[in-house]
Parts: C-alpha cells; sequence; structure tokens
C-alpha cells in the first residue's frame, strides 16, 4: 500500500488475517493473537475493537 505508514500496513495486514480466521472459526483468540504478532489476546481484543468498532468474539459469532 503505498503512501501508508508501515505500522499502519502492519495493522491491516494484521487484521485482514484475523478476520479471515474469525469467520472461518476454527481458532480461539489467543492463538489467532499469537498468530498475527500480539502479545496477548487483550491486547489483540483492543486492536480488533478499534479497528472495526466491535470485539473480535461478536464479530465472529456475527459470521457464524
Amino acid at each position: 500500500m503505498l503512501g501508508c505508514a508501515p505500522i499502519e500496513y502492519l495493522t491491516r495486514w494484521r487484521m485482514a488475517i484475523a478476520k479471515d480466521a474469525l469467520m472461518r472459526g476454527d481458532k480461539t483468540l489467543d492463538r489467532i493473537a499469537e498468530e498475527i504478532g500480539y502479545e496477548s489476546a487483550s491486547a489483540f481484543s483492543t486492536a480488533f475493537r478499534k479497528r472495526f468498532g466491535c470485539p473480535p468474539g461478536k464479530f465472529a459469532r456475527a459470521a457464524a
């Protein structure tokens, strides 16, 4: 993504992977957070909520 700060690019990439994993529903939040580089499920949840306006658990339930 041109014109995008490296941290923004990384965050977008992480969240795209997280959304896919949440829609599949085959991994826990802890596992998803670990796989995309967050130190904890809490840190991942905070970043996800900030980006999409809802917690990842709610997103996963809506996608199911």
